[in-house]
């Protein structure tokens, strides 16, 4: 999947400016599929409207500057259909959580209980974000997604919370030594 076949999911389910579509990919229920920027999402709109894939508008709005309004074509949904079609590239997962996990052993334990609460803060405030968006969107795929990610988040936090333990004990075994190392370094 690319950001062009993004931008045609969003509109897929109804017209939207290219701030809106930015909103929905980096806030809203797009968050988890393409990683899309400005400066991504108005190149592909302009291609998608020369390809005949998009229409836009602009809407005239008081005290403000007129906004450009994107609505999908029967040849834009014919597009998405077949893009759905392709085979689809491996997920991506990155987390600096995990580097610092990993190298626990050379941290300062302190800092390593921090971390592990600011993750399992975060990974519940992204539970709550699909709480507030379930049912926001009428479609069935969308709720079993929210189901998907939902059941994702909450095995992650139980994992953390029932090994955190671990990772405590092996945080700072090696700190001293690094810290000496630093401070030798910076003499």
């Amino acid at each position: 999947m690319n950001v062009r076949t993004l931008c045609l999911a969003i509109l897929n389910l109804g017209d939207s400016t290219g701030y809106e579509i930015r909103k929905l990919s980096t806030e809203g229920h797009f968050t988890h599929f393409v990683d899309a920027s400005y400066g991504s999402i108005y190149p592909a709109l302009n291609k998608l409207e020369v390809d005949g894939m998009v229409t836009s508008r602009e809407e005239i709005q008081v005290g403000k500057p007129a906004r450009k309004v994107y609505s999908i074509t029967d040849q834009g949904r014919a597009a998405f259909a077949e893009a759905l079609t392709r085979p689809v590239g491996k997920d991506v997962f990155k987390s600096e959580f995990l580097l610092l996990a990993m190298n626990a052993e050379i941290m300062d334990p302190a800092h390593v209980v921090r971390a592990i609460n600011a993750q399992i803060d975060y990974l519940t405030s992204e539970l709550a974000i699909i709480d507030e968006a379930q049912g926001s969107v009428d479609m069935e795929g969308a709720d079993w997604v929210a189901e998907y990610g939902r059941t994702c988040i909450q095995v992650s936090i139980d994992y953390i919370k029932a090994h955190r333990g671990s990772l405590e004990a092996i945080a700072g075994k090696r700190f001293g030594e690094y810290a000496n190392q630093a401070a030798i370094a910076a003499e």
